[in-house]
């Protein structure tokens, strides 16, 4: 069902996403806390092993994430800023990127939203300016929205020189448009006679009336003279002409207050035809959304032949053409089935088209819809990310999350890609969080049970796993794969635990291996448990700082990927700091001591082996589940 007006945006699968990231976070901390406590207060002081369990628990968490979050997202809004791509909510960034399916109306965004009226017609196809009369009394009278068709029926009698009529009418009542009779009327009067004027679609307009005006004289509207202006109107359809039917009736000085019943036993006027070409953009901007994983939906309120004839330009399937009227005859299943292969929705209104948003929703699609209308606001709401235009009406861009400075799908599509590269950079922090953290908890936890002292004091492990968090606030900043961007990515968190519990043992191996050779190797046994902690704490900055470049792209590091400039200079400058900080004053107070220069094997020695033993990781890893961020 829609969610009422104003009862805001349902949950998106990203905000799901990072709940489910902070649940999984929360009960690996309270899980930790008293394994920790329970093993190791038997060899040390219950005060030392509890802060310890504490410093564990913290240790699995991204202390950062927030940060990074909020980065992540402030820093690609301002790069999709610079592609015309205006971020309202900055967590429907991740949304914009991972989005499959953009649902949009043709009018302006496959066409150039420069509607001219080309024809005016009476019913035998012959031009008559009576018909254009009659809509412009119809279109200067209305006092509702005007429409791009209003304007361009207004500009086209000004051109003939016919706007002046209007001093000679005045409006006496006026029968607004709605999407279930899809036409609108006006009453005037000159003086002499008052007359109801309506236009609208074809078909609601023939089904009011009973007569028509045929060179002058006014007769029978007969089924076959209808058959007959079906015929002649699709025609004009299928030359990609939207056309509007025009009827009056002169009989109402009796009526004072107007209603929809009063449109009834009216006279044919004629035809007024609209052409809105395609942009010539469209069709390569459709085959470039397509290529990008994108599926492109129209769903509009024009008939089918006019919108047909456009779709077949840009290069949308047309093959199959579903109507407003059947969407409502169809069960939400039987809907869905159709919304597997039908690209071309027709003559919807606004509630029909929030619903098929919804549904390709509920299907598990990342649905963007791009409006710019009053009558949009339920499929924006409904959409996982509601796109709309710097010119679209207040209610639109209010409801929407993303602003587009042009009505382009070119414009549409950079900023999906920068959102995709938002998200990847995002999505690099948590992997490689999760992962390194969960691989040094398992490996201090094993290495507290075995050795006779702490591997590492729980101030220095609150100080190490600050330092490479600094190294990775560097993140939002860094370059990311072409490939990568090349489809939209969803949030996974079967994939993020799965990327955990297959780099962390990784990475643990390694902490378990650099134990062993200051127990075995070096000789560090009690009396040297400082030396051994200030070596392990080294060495866990360098290692972390070093396997970032491993954990942010599927390639090669520095080979095939290469990171942006202030990833590269953070990781040296804080492996830098992390060699430093033990000769410091700071070093003294967490408890670290000067280290003699051979322990630099191990501290810058493992890390290089790691990278080399974790590229090989990855491609089992990449084999395994298709793809690594």
């Amino acid at each position: 069902m829609l969610k009422p007006f104003g009862s805001g945006k349902p949950e998106t699968a990203f905000q799901k996403g990072i709940k489910s990231i902070s649940k999984l976070l929360i009960r690996f901390m309270l899980v930790m806390i008293p394994i920790t406590f329970f093993i190791n207060i038997g060899k040390h002081d219950v005060l030392i092993t509890f802060t310890f369990s504490v410093a564990i628990a913290i240790g699995i968490t991204p202390l950062l994430l927030p940060v990074i979050l909020s980065s992540s997202l402030a820093k690609g809004a301002i790069r999709m800023s610079k592609k015309k791509t205006i971020v309202k909510k900055l967590d429907s960034i991740q949304s914009f990127g991972a989005m499959n399916i953009l649902c949009t109306d043709k009018t302006g965004t496959l066409t150039k939203d420069e509607i001219v009226l080309q024809k005016y017609l009476d019913v035998n196809g012959n031009e008559n300016y009576g018909v254009l009369k009659h809509a412009f009394l119809n279109a200067y009278f209305q006092t509702g929205l005007k429409g791009n068709i209003d304007n361009a029926i207004i500009d086209k009698a000004k051109e003939m020189n016919l706007s002046d009529i209007s001093n000679h009418y005045t409006k006496q009542d006026e029968i607004p448009f709605d999407f279930a009779r899809r036409r609108l009327s006006v009453v005037v009067s000159d003086g002499t006679k008052t007359q109801l004027i309506t236009k609208g679609a074809v078909e609601e307009i023939l089904s009011i009336c009973s007569f028509v005006s045929d060179h002058g004289s006014v007769s029978e509207l007969t089924p076959k003279k209808k058959e007959v202006i079906r015929n002649f109107t699709k025609q004009l359809n299928l030359e990609g002409l939207r056309v509007i039917a025009v009827c009056q009736k002169n009989d109402i000085l009796d009526i004072s207050n107007f209603s929809v019943k009063d449109e009834s036993k009216m006279v044919l006027m004629g035809f007024i035809g609209f052409l809105d070409p395609p942009k010539e953009s469209a069709k390569l901007a459709i085959d470039s959304l397509n290529e990008k994983g994108i599926r492109v939906i129209v769903l509009t309120g024009d008939n089918e032949e006019v919108t047909k004839c456009i779709c077949k330009q840009v290069g949308i399937n047309t093959a199959h053409i579903v109507s407003g009227s059947q969407v409502n005859r169809l069960t939400d299943t039987a809907l869905l089935r159709l919304l597997y292969d039908t690209n071309i929705f027709v003559k919807l209104s606004p509630i029909e088209k929030a619903r098929i948003v919804r549904l390709l929703k509920e299907a598990g699609n990342v649905v963007g819809y791009m409006g710019d209308g009053i009558n949009d606001s339920p499929s924006l709401t409904n959409a996982d990310v509601g796109i709309s235009v710097d010119t679209a009406v207040d209610i639109a861009k209010e409801t929407s999350d993303i602003i587009l400075l042009e009505k382009d799908l070119n414009v549409l599509l950079d900023g999906a890609i920068e959102g995709r590269k938002t998200f990847a950079n995002l999505l690099k922090y948590i992997k490689m969080a999760v992962s390194f953290n969960f691989g040094e908890v398992l490996s201090v936890l094993i290495a507290s049970i075995v050795l006779p002292f702490l591997p590492i004091t729980p101030i220095q492990l609150l100080v190490q796993s600050l330092l490479y968090d600094f190294g990775q606030l560097s993140l939002p900043f860094d370059n990311v794969d072409a490939e990568y961007v090349t489809k939209p990515r969803k949030w996974n968190l079967k994939d993020l635990r799965n990327f955990m519990f297959f780099m962390g043992p990784t990475s643990s191996i390694f902490d378990l291996m650099v134990f062993a050779s200051l127990w075995f190797g070096f000789g560090l046994r009690l009396p040297q448990s400082a030396l051994f902690q200030t070596i392990w704490f080294s060495y866990g900055v360098v290692s972390n700082l070093i396997g970032l470049h491993i954990i942010r792209t599927a390639k090669t590091p520095f080979v095939k990927s290469n990171a942006s400039l202030p990833v590269y200079l953070t990781s040296i400058l804080l492996s830098i700091v992390a060699l430093i900080v033990p000769f410091t004053v700071l070093g003294k107070w967490i408890g670290l001591v000067p280290f003699a220069p051979i322990y630099l094997i191990v501290i810058i020695g493992f890390p290089i082996l790691y990278c080399f033993i974790a590229s090989m990781v990855k491609k089992l890893y990449v084999r395994k589940y298709g793809e690594w961020i």
